[in-house]
């Protein structure tokens, strides 16, 4: 097996009590696995086992996934209700002839047929229409149960909403939960735009993280209801980017919430419940399940009709179409990037483009690019008219500038500091976040998603080639497009080349331009 798989791991391998077969998920810094149980009998016949890798590039990488790992183990030993995804087991691969698997955690988790992303991405009206009711008041239930246990998601959003074998949806990925300590909890400082409420999307970021209380996860069902039942986001705006200037001005008063003429009445008024401006006036929790079961027509919530369930496609060809864009892409979860119809991870048909081979003839996919981000970095790139300006250096500049680490936070000492995977100043972000070239009304204030910070790149190196010399500068135009995203194309241009102070960072990109550059291309 090859890359792209974060944590490739072989068809037969043995872990526990545990044997790999067909690969689920991916993402950036974790793969998912069917598995057949091949020892004991307490469990069941097949599992889903969630690879977390061994480390990462840096020290504080590692601490942060390390936590990442213990939140979630926490939460699933602890809450074990049949509205959330079930943890049977955790174990440590001890295995010193396989570096790269030796000392990864495995979480030994229930197995799902799909995620509503895929629904949302397959899925006709009709089916959504049908299916999205008795979907709803599955996820109100989990939350419900979440809550009650004292914990807020924190992430809430199709990709950690899971479909089983038998129609009942679970909630999954609890990398952001937190439990409460009073009304509050506290999570690391991420989130989706799309559906963190507008009281968080700019809230201050302390030593424990951003204080979260459950009334986020009431809007982010708002949201996610307004989506299922219509197909559309409750804000306007054709990127998160923008919905989430509209999130700031409805917050502010200055806009209006317009909902889709196609949301039912009854839904409508708990949309509207779910996405008030301010959290005092949210619905509370167990309200809005009384709610969400009358409008589902039922006092408990039912399980969806199997029929419904997403289809797999052939083998290896992704169900996660370009709709799912909309989806941010978590760090670690069940249900984390493309979800696979068996292979190999390193294989596929002839002629099927997947996440993680998207842009194969201009970005390797063999040497550790996040398949989560390469259609990114590859649209990204395409945007720019500028062809110095190509998907390698794009990833290439994302390597030096963060090892692909979505979460970068350096504060600095005195000044803006940086944020995200491209460590973005907040200040200098606000003028390239946009696809229209139009300033951001406010300065992005962290964390900053890779949604939000690699489009953002493209569109800076675009700015920036042009304003270099056309002469009298030394050097691989490529590099110095990236030297000058590091301090200026002034200082490029002042020093006649790359700046000394900047030259090590210099060396290191185009160390990466060469590794991620296919062969035959320049």
């Amino acid at each position: 097996m090859t890359e792209p798989y974060a944590v490739p791991v072989p068809r037969g391998y043995r872990v526990g009590g545990w044997e790999v077969r067909e690969p689920i998920a991916t993402g950036a810094f974790g793969s998912v696995y069917e598995a057949r149980r091949v020892e004991g009998d307490a469990l069941p016949a097949t599992a889903a086992l969630k690879f977390l890798p061994t480390g990462t590039g840096t020290p504080r990488q590692l601490t942060h996934l390390r936590e990442l790992i213990e939140r979630e183990v926490e939460l699933h030993r602890r809450l074990k209700q049949p509205r959330l995804i079930r943890m049977y087991d955790t174990l440590v691969v001890d295995d010193p002839a396989s570096p790269a698997l030796d000392g990864a955690t495995v979480l030994v988790l229930e197995k799902a047929e799909g995620s509503l992303s895929t629904l949302l991405a397959t899925g006709a009206a009709d089916r959504r229409a049908a299916a999205g009711p008795a979907l709803l008041a599955q996820i109100c239930e989990g939350l419900a149960q979440l809550h009650h246990a004292g914990w807020v998601h924190g992430d809430l959003k199709p990709a950690n909403v899971l479909l089983m074998k038998d129609g009942s949806a679970r909630l999954a990925d609890f990398n952001m939960a937190a439990e409460l300590e009073g009304t509050h909890a506290y999570t690391p400082a991420f989130s989706t735009p799309d559906y963190t409420p507008p009281e968080l999307l700019w809230s201050e970021i302390g030593e424990r993280g951003r204080r979260i209380r459950p009334s986020a996860d009431v809007w982010a069902f708002g949201v996610l209801a307004h989506l299922l039942l219509t197909g559309s986001f409750p804000l306007p705006g054709a990127t998160p980017s923008a919905r989430r200037d509209a999130a700031a001005a409805y917050a502010r008063g200055t806009d209006e919430l317009r909902l889709s003429p196609e949301l039912p009445d009854v839904w409508r008024e708990i949309v509207r419940g779910c996405l008030t401006r301010t959290h005092e006036d949210r619905v509370a929790t167990q309200d809005l399940l009384r709610r969400v079961e009358a409008a589902a027509g039922t006092g408990r919530s039912p399980r969806l009709p199997r029929a419904l369930l997403p289809r797999r496609r052939s083998r290896r060809t992704t169900v996660l179409s370009a709709a799912t864009a909309v989806v941010a892409v978590s760090a670690l979860g069940y249900g984390i990037s493309t979800w696979a119809d068996g292979g190999d991870p390193g294989g596929g048909e002839t002629g099927k483009v997947t996440a993680a081979t998207y842009g194969a003839a201009e970005l390797r996919t063999d040497k550790g690019v996040p398949v989560a981000y390469r259609r990114l970095i590859v649209d990204s790139a395409h945007d720019c008219v500028q062809p110095e300006v190509t998907p390698a250096l794009i990833a290439a500049l994302l390597k030096a500038e963060s090892n692909f680490d979505p979460d970068l936070s350096d504060p600095g000492v005195g000044g803006e500091g940086e944020y995200g995977i491209a460590r973005w100043t907040p200040s200098i972000l606000r003028w390239y976040i946009r696809a229209d070239g139009v300033p951001a009304s406010e300065t992005p204030r962290p964390p900053l998603t890779p949604e939000e910070s690699i489009p953002a790149v493209g569109r800076y190196l675009c700015f920036i080639e042009p304003r270099l010399n056309a002469s009298g500068l030394s050097g691989d135009r490529r590099v110095l497009i990236a030297a000058a995203y590091r301090t200026s194309y002034k200082s490029v241009n002042n020093a006649g080349g790359v700046p000394p102070k900047y030259r090590d960072y210099a060396t290191r990109v185009a160390h990466y331009l060469k590794e991620y550059t296919p062969p035959g291309r320049k």
